[in-house]
């Protein structure tokens, strides 16, 4: 596969993963659809929002992941223990969406004049709002929640490979074994990510 064709297969996931959520994020949220279906300034800045911050965010979490899973299709690293790019996943996604994030926040300070048009206020409010995005809480968690579904193909390939994860496969029942740790993973992501966030917020605090 052309480097364009991949760019462009994780773009599409990307936006795949990334609408139904975002859909039941604003049916969800009080008040949200109507003020949106109002257009004006509130749909303005909400669409700027998630083209800006959302979109990206997932499209370069998710190409990390879908290249690794690529990585654990290669016949030529049999060397290595595929459990080695889950471990590298869990890492680079939790840095990732810190990381992106508080660039995306200080650019919209200056670029949209957003929290005030300040960068230190931009960067303050970072860790705070991805501690709560597990929760659902804020737009955050829609994007949270898009990158986790490409993760899946990487975990389940990696994990049936793994001959050090084999044993924790073998403590459930035949045929879920690599399923349900491959969704346990997914939740570790989601509370590293979380902690990390917390432990941040605590220190800025």
């Amino acid at each position: 596969m052309s480097s364009a064709q991949f760019l462009k297969n994780v773009l599409l996931f990307s936006l795949a993963a990334l609408l139904p959520i975002l859909l039941i994020y604003i049916l969800l949220a009080p008040g949200f659809a109507p003020a949106l279906a109002a257009g004006g300034p509130a749909l303005v800045r909400f669409l700027r929002q998630v083209v800006t911050n959302g979109l990206p965010v997932i499209f370069v979490v998710n190409y990390v992941s879908f290249f690794l899973f690529a990585l654990t299709q290669q016949p030529d690293r049999k060397h290595r223990d595929p459990a080695v790019f889950v471990l590298l996943d869990l890492s680079i996604r939790v840095v990732l969406f810190l990381s992106l994030h508080a660039l995306i926040y200080v650019l919209s300070a200056d670029w949209f004049g957003s929290f005030g048009g300040s960068r230190g206020t931009a960067l303050s409010v970072v860790a705070p709002t991805l501690a709560r995005s597990a929760f659902f809480e804020n737009i955050s968690g829609v994007y949270l929640y898009a990158t986790m579904v490409s993760a899946l193909p990487l975990y389940v390939s990696a994990i049936k490979q793994s001959a050090s994860l084999r044993p924790l496969v073998g403590l459930f029942p035949q045929k879920s074994g690599v399923a349900v740790l491959a969704l346990l993973t997914l939740l570790l992501a989601v509370v590293s990510l979380t902690l990390v966030a917390e432990l941040i917020a605590h220190l800025q605090g």
